[in-house]
């Protein structure tokens, strides 16, 4: 069965303190530490790309988990703010920076929050399907590409990172089933418009996040047959502090049992949830872990890890 082998992770050094920004936006030092959670954000340089974030991410990788290139079968990259306007495909112009071979299928998945665990599915079964033995699994949203940095309600929460699961045949966590939903009705939530910036309506956001996501974990935890007193971590989104506390709160477990690790970089969007599952993945006490991301769509899902493997 294929599962995750290991991860790498790329955070660019730039960062923009919340702290720096309190008089500007009217906020207190109380409302970043707690509220928001992020102290600061992480911003990529001006000329890299995304492709670059997801190279950095591989280098990361390979000082831990060495991979060799012409073993690859496989990569999916999962990202709404492309190379460029978008043609050709991320993944390809990675399959050039990665010197991968001919036989290696690449492309690209348009999610955002949800997009790493909708893009687990994806190339699990992918994999499975064409017996493939080794595959990449790319996040990267750099949103500062879209920002408006005089906008309160994106610029003090998003940051920029990579990331990139390696799944294969002998893994340390195999997944469990996964529940996913949709809401397009809901879509201008978080949006890009016109003008080519972002937008979001934060307290839609949240109010979708508190009705809709300890649901879904609920439904996802009854399909696995699981309870949810059993499960060891809820690597969630990180859209916020509050959000996370909120969904701990709303799920009646306790909040040490939610990690937020983001405070020094922000929500990096598709690499959210693989960030944190990076930081809680060689923890032996961890044999069982629930994973959630919801967002831009709106859009959610969830599934479960189990460790299979030191």
């Amino acid at each position: 069965m294929i599962g995750i082998k290991a991860i790498g992770t790329y955070l660019p050094e730039a960062r923009t303190s919340n702290f720096d920004r309190m008089n500007k936006f009217g906020m207190t030092e109380s409302f970043v530490k707690h509220k928001i959670g992020f102290t600061e954000v992480a911003i990529k340089a001006p000329k890299q790309e995304t492709s670059d974030l997801c190279v950095k991410a591989w280098e990361d990788l390979q000082q831990n988990h060495p991979v060799t290139p012409d073993d690859i079968d496989c990569v999916i990259v999962c990202t709404q703010n492309p190379d460029g306007k978008g043609l050709p495909h991320t993944s390809a112009i990675l399959h050039e920076k990665l010197s991968l071979p001919l036989s290696c299928a690449v492309f690209d998945i348009s999610l955002g929050c949800s997009g790493y665990v909708y893009g687990l599915s994806v190339i699990k079964s992918f994999m499975e399907e064409n017996e493939f033995k080794c595959g990449l699994l790319f996040t990267a949203d750099p949103y500062s590409k879209v920002m408006n940095n005089d906008d309160k309600k994106t610029a003090t929460l998003f940051g920029d990172g990579a990331t990139v699961t390696l799944l294969d045949d002998k893994p340390v966590f195999e997944c469990g089933k996964f529940v996913f939903g949709s809401d397009g009705c809901k879509k201008e939530g978080i949006i890009v418009k016109e003008d080519g910036q972002l937008y979001m309506n934060g307290r839609a956001v949240f109010t979708f996040t508190v009705r809709v996501v300890p649901d879904n974990i609920r439904d996802m935890l009854k399909k696995n047959s699981f309870p949810l007193e059993n499960v060891d971590c809820f690597i969630l989104h990180q859209g916020s502090l509050h959000i996370v506390n909120s969904i701990a709160d709303s799920l009646g477990v306790s909040r040490e049992r939610c990690p937020f690790h983001s405070a020094e970089y922000g929500n990096t969007v598709s690499s959210s949830v693989p960030m944190v599952l990076s930081r809680e993945f060689d923890k032996q006490e961890m044999k069982v872990a629930v994973l959630s991301g919801f967002g831009v769509g709106l859009s959610w899902a969830s599934t479960m890890l189990f460790r299979k493997h030191s």
